[in-house]
């Protein structure tokens, strides 16, 4: 499923214009961001919880010639399921 799709889905699910739809999963999409930034995590109760973590700088291996390389400091989502959506996928 691509963003139009989805947009489509929420449009016909809510009775929303395609544009009040894309809005509403912009903002989704951006107060997640925002409460990554200022809290580290995101829980959505039953659904999902978004969690940011600081990796550290490592070495890692190119796999083509084998060359090593310094990989930097980064910070990475991790995104584990809630148990509605477990259930609802298996």
């Amino acid at each position: 499923m691509t963003k139009s799709d989805l947009v489509n889905y929420i449009a016909e699910e809510t009775g929303l214009t395609k544009a009040d739809a894309s809005k509403a999963l912009e903002a989704m999409q951006n107060g997640i961001v925002k409460g990554l930034k200022e809290d580290g995590k995101v829980t959505l109760t039953g659904f999902a919880t978004f969690a940011a973590k600081e990796r550290a700088a490592r070495e890692g291996r190119n796999p083509k010639t084998g060359e090593t390389l310094k990989i930097a400091a980064c910070t990475a989502v991790t995104i584990k399921a809630g148990s509605k959506l477990k259930d609802a996928l298996n």
